[in-house]
């Protein structure tokens, strides 16, 4: 569906994209992931023709739409402002790409009304000013707006980062939904990995203009193809030396320079030991209680390891108390330092 291959962005003499290349598959919901800076918009303004690449080319449905205008490019787009009209109706708001195609007024009042309802916008609200309505309604309106004129793509650009927690669970939920009904392929950009994890077929996850890795969520969480993936997807503990060598001297084939992750989940408080599994002596230092689940505060002498433990109402540590900390070392995830750090 797209492809976007060798792409190389400068702004003078700063490279911002180092040969980038993404393939995204039809009715895929895909999302471009990594923190402030690290290229993601800009690859989504190249795609959607904001930008032109110093290198690579730009494919849709084997077409090069590298040279095509943005009008041209049947690209919907969702800004992170949602650049929408503060003084106009939201039926003018929604009606405005499809006025620009000149199309005659009952098609197009049919087709305002008609995307309308399916994102949940009643006649009552196409009536009223933007400036009216909610946040969360006004994020409607720009996906109608995107919508209405029936793109091949749909592109959002940060679309919750301007509302408060709550609501952003829920549009989250609202917009997977709506995706999936639409079956229009979307890319997706954002540095909220919770965000990410949760909405996405697939992810590229951005650093300094490079992709680390692309790959389902699943992939990206429990396989991280980089230490720097691993450190920015959810919370994670990097195991001390002496930690590392306690695996070792249990049986465990790891090497001691290099760095060894483990994800909170996987560490398990005073279970019976799993074959593999290595127990380690601690005792809780402080605990958080979520409810659903407890995080434990483990001191295990060289360092402090946070546990992420199911809450089954009746397994809870306090602090204090001492306890096993339960390490399979086939649950790790390791990587070599990087340069001058690299033990030879």
């Amino acid at each position: 569906m797209i492809q976007l291959k060798d792409i190389v962005v400068r702004f003078g003499d700063f490279t911002a994209l180092h040969n980038i290349n993404v393939q995204v598959n039809e009715g895929e919901f895909f999302t471009f992931l990594g923190p402030s800076g690290c290229g993601k918009t800009t690859t989504l303004r190249t795609l959607t023709g904001f930008i032109s690449p110093a290198e690579g080319r730009v494919f849709v449905r084997g077409k090069d739409i590298t040279d095509v205008p943005i009008e041209k490019r049947n690209i919907g787009i969702v800004f992170q402002s949602y650049a929408l009209f503060p003084t106009m109706t939201v039926y003018d708001n929604i009606a405005f790409g499809l006025k620009i195609k000149k199309l005659k007024k009952p098609e197009l009042d049919q087709k305002v009304r008609t995307i309308a309802k399916k994102v949940d916008l009643s006649d009552e609200q196409l009536a009223k000013a933007v400036s009216q309505l909610s946040g969360g309604q006004q994020q409607r309106v720009a996906i109608a707006r995107a919508l209405v004129t029936e793109p091949d793509i749909i592109c959002l650009d940060e679309p919750l980062s301007n509302l408060d927690a709550k609501l952003r669970v829920q549009l989250r939920e609202e917009l997977k939904k709506m995706q999936r009904e639409f079956g229009i392929t979307s890319i997706y950009v954002t540095h909220d990995q919770e965000e990410a994890l949760t909405l996405s077929d697939r992810i590229a996850v951005f650093n300094k203009g490079v992709i680390e890795q692309i790959g389902t969520p699943n992939d990206i969480y429990n396989h991280s193809a980089t230490e720097f993936v691993c450190n920015f997807i959810g919370d994670i503990n990097r195991l001390s030396g002496p930690v590392v060598q306690m695996l070792i001297d249990s049986g465990a084939s790891l090497d001691p320079n290099w760095h060894h992750y483990i994800r909170l989940e996987r560490v398990h408080v005073n279970e019976t030991v799993r074959p593999g599994a290595v127990a380690i002596p601690g005792k809780v230092v402080s605990r958080e209680y979520y409810g659903l689940y407890i995080k434990y505060y483990i001191d295990l002498g060289s360092q402090t390891i946070k546990v992420m433990e199911r809450n089954d109402g009746v397994h809870i540590y306090d602090p204090g108390e001492t306890v096993r900390a339960n390490i399979d070392p086939a649950d790790l995830m390791s990587y070599e330092p990087a340069g001058e750090e690299a033990q030879p």
